[in-house]
C-alpha cells in the first residue's frame, strides 16, 4: 500500500465485530513479538527485526485500544 516509504492516510469503517476482530488479530501478534524477543536462543539480529516490526503494531493497536490495555503491551526500555 505504501509505496517509497511515503505516508498516506488511510480511512476505514469498521462495525463492532470487526473492530474487535482487529483488535484480536494485532494483540495475538503482539503477544507472539513478545514471546519470540523473551527467547534467549533467538539471534540479536532477528530480534532487532521482530522489535522493529513490534513497534509499528503496537502504534496500531495503541489507536484502537484502552490505555489499561495498552500498557499490557508496553515495552521497557530495560527489555531493548
Amino acid at each position: 500500500m505504501c509505496v517509497g516509504g511515503r505516508f498516506r492516510m488511510i480511512g476505514f469503517l469498521f462495525n463492532d465485530r470487526e473492530c474487535r476482530e482487529l483488535d484480536y488479530v494485532l494483540r495475538k501478534e503482539l503477544e507472539e513479538m513478545l514471546f519470540d524477543l523473551n527467547d534467549q536462543r533467538m539471534d540479536h539480529d532477528i530480534k532487532t527485526a521482530i522489535e522493529t516490526r513490534y513497534k509499528v503494531i503496537f502504534r496500531m493497536y495503541a489507536r484502537l485500544a484502552s490505555p489499561r490495555d495498552i500498557s499490557r503491551y508496553a515495552r521497557n526500555k530495560v527489555h531493548r
